[in-house]
């Protein structure tokens, strides 16, 4: 489903090139659960924003699906994004002033899905992630957990190949964190193709597949059970 060819970030700072990526090769097939790990400042987000088409590559070239992203412009780039791709961040971004079923909504609604249709999905997407009787809270009146699972919610309900979880237990503790893990170990296990970035080596153990990532280089690439048994 992804294949990155050689791909290089270079960003400058005054006169100077900073290398975020530097000759990044990776193949991940469809329904894969990988963790992405590595020090601060060795890649990780530059890759996953990358993968996430929220940032273009300086050199390389990355298919998502078949399609040659590079060959995309802006705005078709920005339709793939939204249509296969969802979203889970360390804090959350939820709309303050929206309801929990309004900031769920939020993708269908850019989508143009119509409002019959759109009230019925955010329905079951609210059901199926508990959150029925937080539907017309706003998230300064959510526990972290709600605020997470909904923020799961709105990343997914546009039924999406990809989800990028960046830090996604990082401002949780630990059984809130354990349960939100559950929630997208759940997405997984019905097809959805899972890429989770997080500094907890318990989180990261958990993947069937860890990457690990130091200098912009994709350093370690270990699968199966050699990723639980690396972990130990």
């Amino acid at each position: 489903m992804i294949e990155l060819r050689a791909i290089d970030r270079v960003f400058r700072v005054g006169d100077q090139p900073v290398h975020a990526l530097r000759g990044v090769d990776l193949a991940i097939a469809r329904g894969e659960y990988l963790s992405l790990m590595g020090p601060s400042g060795s890649g990780k987000s530059t890759l996953l924003n990358v993968l996430g088409l929220l940032d273009r590559p300086t050199a390389g070239s990355y298919h998502f699906a078949g399609e040659d992203t590079g060959r995309l412009d802006d705005a078709a780039q920005a339709r793939m994004r939204r249509q296969h791709i969802g979203f889970v961040f360390q804090s959350f971004h939820l709309v303050p002033r929206l309801s929990t079923a309004q900031n769920v909504a939020l993708p269908l609604v850019l989508a143009e899905v119509p409002r019959a249709e759109r009230a019925e999905r955010v329905r079951a997407q609210l059901a199926a992630f508990g959150l029925t009787d937080r539907a017309h809270h706003r998230p300064d009146e959510l526990s972290g957990g709600q605020r997470q699972r909904a923020a799961i919610a709105r990343a997914t309900i546009t039924r999406p190949q990809l989800l990028l979880a960046d830090e996604p237990t990082g401002n949780l503790d630990r059984h809130t964190g354990e349960e939100v893990v559950r929630v997208l170990e759940r997405l997984h296990d019905d097809g959805l193709t899972l890429i989770v970035v997080t500094h907890d080596p318990a989180l990261g153990a958990r993947a069937h597949r860890r990457l690990r990532m130091d200098d912009g280089r994709l350093v370690g690439d270990v699968r199966g059970a050699e990723a639980h048994d690396a972990a130990r």
